[in-house]
């Protein structure tokens, strides 16, 4: 909260130092009257008022001593993260997302779109401190978000996504690139994008590889995600049967970029394994603790010598008028 402090709050101690030197100090001893028959009988009945200069005098000392204390005006406190990470959050909105295999806690099977939007949401909330934006790519891809310090941004346009937005392929290789792109500008020491897909590279002029090895020249970790349950039991009309709903993943590829830029590949069957990926990210890039906390102050020690100023003028004039 903004306040008044006194910094050298120890100086006002000063402050008795007139009544110590006036009861301890020897009296002046008083001189005699001189008798001068030819002034006016007037001038002796005309006293000097003592009252006034002496309140001065103290309002004086008073002043001069409160500047020496030097009060500052303290304002709201502001926090300093000097040190941030820039990660872009590379996200797959081809059709195919709306693939409805990804297993819930409730043992329901959603969308796997639905089931990144979630996961994601949880975790942008525990990245304060990190610079975030988000790459959508299907057709080809396109910056949603670019970096930023605020959360509730990256979380609305997180909620935002829809499918069919950027068209039903499958442009890796333009995400990535586009994603290290961002980077070119940035002096953040840590660069971390995190590929999230359910299928290869189908659309776009750059290969996923080749856009991997210009990440990795601008010294950008890649951490791969491929989503899809793989394997699971449909029911026809009659019969049950067994189907692969992640036969278009390419783990390969997937695997390679995580391999040349320093990070992982993770593959989530589920919404608990997409949430335990996330959570083991952020174990591996934790977010910097280190902070900075500023407080602007404003002196004040000009307002009581302004006032000390103008109270010895004051005592100036009426010494002068005596």
């Amino acid at each position: 909260m903004p306040h008044f402090e006194l910094v050298w709050w120890w100086m006002l101690f000063l402050l008795p130092l007139p009544l110590l030197v006036y009861f301890l100090a020897p009296p002046v001893k008083e001189r005699s009257a001189v008798y001068l028959p030819y002034l006016p009988d007037s001038a002796a009945d005309h006293v000097p008022a003592h009252l006034l200069p002496k309140i001065l005098a103290t309002l004086i000392w008073v002043a001069l001593v409160t500047a020496a204390a030097r009060p500052v005006w303290y304002g709201d406190p502001i926090q300093n993260q000097p040190k941030h990470r820039d990660m872009m959050l590379v996200v797959d909105l081809s059709g195919s997302m709306e693939q409805k295999d990804m297993l819930s806690e409730d043992d329901q099977y959603i969308d796997r779109l639905s089931t990144v939007k979630l996961v994601l949401h949880d975790f942008v909330q525990k990245r304060k401190g990190d610079r975030l934006g988000l790459v959508l790519f299907a057709d080809h891809a396109y910056l949603q978000t670019p970096l930023t310090l605020d959360i509730n941004t990256i979380t609305t346009q997180i909620r935002q996504m829809v499918l069919g937005l950027v068209g039903r392929n499958t442009a890796i290789g333009e995400g990535i690139g586009l994603a290290t792109k961002t980077f070119v500008d940035s002096d953040a020491p840590q660069r971390v994008m995190i590929l999230l897909t359910d299928g290869m590279n189908t659309a776009g002029v750059l290969k996923p590889v080749e856009a991997a090895e210009i990440a990795q020249k601008y010294h950008t970790t890649i951490y791969t995600i491929g989503v899809g349950a793989g394997e699971m039991i449909v029911r026809d009309f009659l019969f049950r049967r067994k189907v692969d709903t992640a036969k278009d993943l390419d783990e390969e590829t997937l695997q390679k970029i995580a391999t040349m830029t320093g990070g992982r590949y993770f593959r989530a069957r589920n919404k608990l394994e997409l949430q335990n990926i996330y959570d083991t990210i952020n174990q591996l890039e934790p977010v910097s603790r280190a902070k900075q906390l500023w407080r602007p102050q404003t002196e004040w020690f000009y307002v009581p010598l302004t006032l000390a100023l103008i109270f010895s003028s004051i005592l100036v004039f009426l010494r002068r008028h005596d």
